[in-house]
């Protein structure tokens, strides 16, 4: 790091902090944000007006090895915003993040590139990257399908019908993981313990101006225990000093189970890594519950299923200080041991709910013992509740398929990332009162699921204005409507009063039969109607004016 003599810009906690306010902070920020979505005048690079076919075809390719490769990847497909340099005292990543959002939605943002950071009043060597799965071809990439340009909707299927075929009996399949000698390594290239371990002088940064401090957000962090087995999930860890993180696994997530297992057994310590800058798919095993423990009832080796999900066994390494064996070509690995009987305040922190989470008196805290890393480690932040956090695909297709045990009648469900609480259930209706019926079951043991929407099977519940038609045009609200006064909630939840309850509301809006107090008969669509009596047409018009409309004002994403 280079000292610079600007002075760090006050560091406020004040938990009034709005959105609004943010990206009204300064007229700096506001000609930055311009510049940047202008395209120019900021040193920021967008290459996706100079993506090619060429670029695409020598990229990186699926399976990636590491987190470079992958950046590398969806970069030719012109995915990545480079930025030479940012202030984030003065929180120009999160405005920068928040417009782009604003100007693309949830699943056509690129990803930020930082290559240079203002960190407590001091350029730190990045990069920090920021929503490398936010774009729906980011879905396919990870998994080595061709993106459909300018079809985001349809490259996600398309990802879809790859993982559905990957599944053996509702479970992806398994590769075990391969040890490596250390000095074949990646993560080994710099090994640091002692005094020598310093986490602030990395790129890590404070997102919000409301949060408590400086977070470790997207680490996987590796546990074990002879109750659980191995695991590695995602923990936000508060950045407390050169050498202590706070350590954030929420009751009942396997981390926090594995930890209060080893407290039961009178151990004091638990020891633990953390990976930084991983591959795609350890990050969406570590971020999404793709290891089937309920039904097996038995430990689950979860490197072993991205091994499955790769098609290639993941190449591990061991820890310098532990057991716990990690992915070898991480950009980083934490070592260190959480103390079962020492607690911290953590937070606040801006949640997935897009608001601010409130403070915890007491916190597991990691006492880290050694860092080793790949030379100038790329890291990445994600903003929660800003942005998509991970690759959604794997866990849908889970979904889709071991739900319909429960609802048979189910086709497809999708819980938008820019909606939480808000889910789509697609279900091909047979009989009166299945869409009640249906939302109800999922509803019931699901807990994020706190807004039920059941649509027919002609509603395409990835678009979410056919199923706002749907609700408005074949929901009664009297006679079509659930409300659980009390179901599993979410903690994060600020509606909530009380943390894992809420109450919960079905919507059926599928067509409601006479049986159900419907109309005798309900009309048809008209596009329905378009494409049944006129079938030519679109043809037709892609044929003539294809080109048109296929236009769009900014060549993102295009190539």
């Amino acid at each position: 790091m280079t000292a610079m003599s600007e002075k760090r810009a006050s560091d406020t906690n004040d938990n009034t902090v709005s959105r609004r306010s943010l990206l009204a902070g300064g007229a700096g920020l506001a000609a930055l944000s311009a510049q940047v979505l202008a395209g120019s005048g900021s040193g920021a690079t967008w290459p996706a007006v100079s993506a090619s076919a060429a670029a695409i075809r020598n990229s990186p390719k699926y399976p990636f090895d590491t987190f470079r490769d992958y950046i590398e990847a969806i970069e030719a497909y012109g995915l990545v915003l480079r930025i030479p340099r940012i202030d984030q005292d003065k929180f120009e990543i999160t405005a920068l993040m928040y417009r782009l959002i604003d100007q693309y939605g949830w699943y056509e943002a690129p990803c930020i590139l930082a290559e240079e950071v203002k960190i407590d009043g001091e350029w730190v060597k990045g990069p920090v990257i920021c929503n490398p799965y936010g774009h729906w071809y980011t879905e396919a990439i990870v998994f080595g399908v061709e993106p459909i340009i300018n079809d985001g909707v349809g490259t996600y299927r398309k990802a879809m019908a790859r993982l559905d075929k990957m599944l053996v009996k509702g479970d992806f399949p398994q590769i075990p993981p391969v040890e490596i000698e250390r000095d074949k390594a990646k993560c080994k290239q710099v090994v640091l313990t002692g005094d020598d371990i310093d986490l602030t002088k990395f790129a890590f940064i404070k997102s919000n101006p409301a949060d408590s401090r400086r977070y470790i957000n997207t680490g996987s962090s590796f546990t074990e225990g002879p109750e659980i087995g191995k695991n590695f999930g995602t923990y936000r860890c508060e950045l407390r000093g050169p050498r202590l993180l706070g350590f954030n696994s929420e009751p009942n997530q396997t981390a926090w189970r594995t930890l209060m297992a080893a407290k039961e057994r009178g151990e004091k310590t638990v020891q633990v890594s953390i990976i930084v800058g991983q591959d795609p798919i350890v990050w969406i095993i570590s971020g999404s519950r793709i290891a089937n423990r309920r039904s097996k009832q038995q430990p689950v080796d979860e490197l072993a299923i991205a091994g499955g999900m790769r098609g290639k066994a993941i190449e591990v390494v061991k820890s310098e200080t532990n057991h716990h064996l990690v992915p070898a070509h991480s950009e980083m690995v934490i070592e260190g041991e959480v103390p079962l009987d020492e607690f911290m305040p953590e937070g606040p922190f801006g949640e997935m709910y897009h608001y601010l989470g409130a403070r915890r008196e007491e916190n597991f805290i990691l006492r880290v013992k050694a860092v080793t890393h790949r030379k100038d480690p790329w890291l990445m932040n994600m903003f929660t509740g800003v942005t998509r956090g991970v690759c959604t695909g794997p866990s849908a297709v889970m979904y889709n398929t071991n739900l319909k045990r429960l609802v048979p009648g189910l086709i497809e469900l999708h819980s938008p990332v820019d909606t939480t609480g808000l889910t789509y259930i697609r279900i091909k209706k047979t009989r009166p009162g299945e869409g009640i019926e249906a939302g109800k079951k999922l509803a019931a043991i699901i807990p994020i699921f706190k807004i039920v929407v059941v649509v027919d099977e002609d509603i395409d519940v990835l678009d979410s204005t056919q199923v706002n038609m749907a609700i408005g045009s074949r929901w009664q609200p009297f006679s079509a409507s659930y409300i659980f006064e009390e179901a599993r909630g979410m903690p994060l939840d600020p509606s909530t009063v009380e943390r894992y309850k809420s109450s919960k509301i079905v919507i059926d809006a599928t067509r409601q039969w006479p049986e159900e107090g419907g109309p005798e008969t309900f009309p048809e669509l008209n596009r329905t109607l378009l494409e049944e009596l006129a079938p030519e047409s679109f043809e037709l018009v892609e044929q003539k004016w294809g080109d048109i409309i296929m236009r769009k004002i900014t060549t993102f994403g295009k190539t």
